[in-house]
């Protein structure tokens, strides 16, 4: 699907489309889990299924510090243990979990009104 990207920042990181098994970065196509935020991509964020999701990858997207994080756990919305979510929450840090395709919408809607906003992506699962 590709997304219709209102006016932004320049130079702001925009997810213009999105299919089952990649995301695309302003053009470029992802085929493996990543996180973005407006000023900031990580490519082959850690776990490249739901099942992989752990403390650790939770722990890379907390270090962002972005008050927003909206987590896509692949091509269903599952949702991680407490455990597993407990880097974010001992920072604050408002998290919303939600299948990888919506986090993608919300994230662009997010980021078009100028919200320091993560998205962590699982691309695939």
């Amino acid at each position: 699907m590709k997304l219709h990207i209102p006016a932004v920042a320049p130079n702001a990181l925009s997810i213009t489309a999105y299919d089952a098994s990649w995301i695309e970065i302003d053009g470029r196509r992802l085929t493996q889990s990543l996180i973005v935020t407006p000023q900031r991509l990580i490519e082959h964020w850690s776990p490249q299924s739901f099942a992989a999701l752990d403390e650790a990858a939770i722990e890379t997207v907390a270090a962002l510090d972005c008050p927003v994080v909206l987590l896509g756990t692949g091509s269903r919305q599952r949702f991680p243990s407490a455990a597993v979510l407990r880097p974010l929450w001992q920072r604050g840090v408002g998290v919303e979990v939600m299948d990888s395709f919506a986090a993608c919408r919300t994230y662009t809607i997010l980021m078009a009104e100028g919200r320091q906003v993560a998205a962590a992506l699982i691309v695939g699962d």
